[in-house]
């Protein structure tokens, strides 16, 4: 095996997509993973993932500050329909640790584009400084906001919300969608998108739940020391770990029962897959209209690498048809 830190493990990479290992060789290889040296918030500069396509161009841009936290939503261009843009509010990744309210605006911003909806970048605040429940708290407040003043701020049509995420992001999108439930009134979102979502905090490579824990555990940038390192960051307290508002698999069927229709989209190299699909399961099972899709020899950011691999932009092509057909239903 190579001596380069980020190398790619001798048993994932007869298994990993050749277009990604040419891209892996080049471009990440050589870096350091953050899991293996003394936290710094100084690690949250490492450059992003290679590969990802340029921001879109729209109508206008709007940073807003909210109470702990900060959103950037994308308005479309020309003149909203009659009730207002429909609306997507959509989740960095990152393991609650890394990421900010730059991560991912070209998906976010064509989201806006080709769907003729407000997309909405969520800042929420990290964690080792800002552990859970943090975050959570910041997805509830940004939801809260477009209920009450997406239509002054950006001419929403706030009965036509839907969340999305990527990884901790998709965590936090998935228990916006039964948070929503409880608040006073309540809040109506129609369609949830989850990429490589994380579902269960409880998972392990000793987890018979969860073959691709110890299937994956070598993979490629989210190997199972990786996640581990995010949990420990966000949850350091282990006893919360079956918390609903951090293991959305552990909410009660009678919340569950009633979140919105999905498309969840897992990797299969990637560590998280077996939990998204079984989150997926779940959903089906109490009658909530689910879309699995498992991208094969993927590993878990790939949606960040839309301009470099074709399976790559598969996922982010197919996660702006699911918004777009939602809208169009709902």
């Amino acid at each position: 095996m190579s001596d380069l830190p980020s190398a790619i493990h001798p048993d994932i990479l007869p298994r990993l997509d050749p277009e990604y290992v040419a891209i892996h060789n080049t471009y990440i290889a050589h870096r350091v993973p953050p899991h293996t040296i003394p936290w710094h918030p100084d690690i949250r500069k490492a450059p992003y993932i290679p590969g990802g396509s340029p921001v879109r161009t729209v109508g206008a841009v709007k940073d807003i500050s909210l109470q702990n936290c900060k959103i950037r939503a994308f308005i479309p261009e020309g003149s909203p329909p009659p009730e207002g843009w429909p609306v997507l509010l959509y989740i960095h990744g990152g393991g609650w640790t890394l990421g900010s309210i730059d991560t991912l605006n070209s998906f976010i911003s064509r989201q806006c584009k080709e769907n003729n909806c407000v997309s909405v970048a969520l800042d929420y605040r990290l964690a080792p400084e800002n552990p859970y429940p943090a975050a959570v708290e910041d997805t509830v407040d940004a939801l809260k906001f477009i209920y009450h003043n997406g239509k002054a701020e950006f001419n929403a049509n706030v009965n036509k919300i839907a969340v999305g995420g990527s990884s901790s992001g998709g965590n936090l999108a998935a228990i916006a969608c039964f948070k929503a439930q409880e608040l006073t009134p309540p809040i109506p979102i129609i369609f949830q998108l989850l990429l490589v979502p994380v579902t269960d905090n409880t998972a392990s490579v000793i987890d018979g739940r969860y073959p691709s824990w110890k299937e994956c555990q070598n993979t490629v940038w989210l190997c199972e020391g990786r996640m581990m390192w995010f949990r420990n960051m966000y949850l350091p307290d282990p006893a919360t770990w079956t918390e609903p508002d951090n293991s959305p698999i552990f909410a009660s069927d009678a919340l569950l029962a009633k979140v919105p229709p999905a498309y969840i989209g897992v990797c299969e190299l990637d560590i998280l897959r077996d939990e998204g699909i079984a989150y997926g399961e779940k959903l089906k099972s109490l009658g909530v209209k689910v879309e699995v899709k498992v991208y094969p020899r993927a590993p878990h950011q790939i949606l960040g690498m839309d301009a470099a691999l074709k399976v790559g932009k598969q996922q982010a092509d197919d996660a702006i048809k699911a918004v777009g057909d939602a809208f169009k239903a709902a």
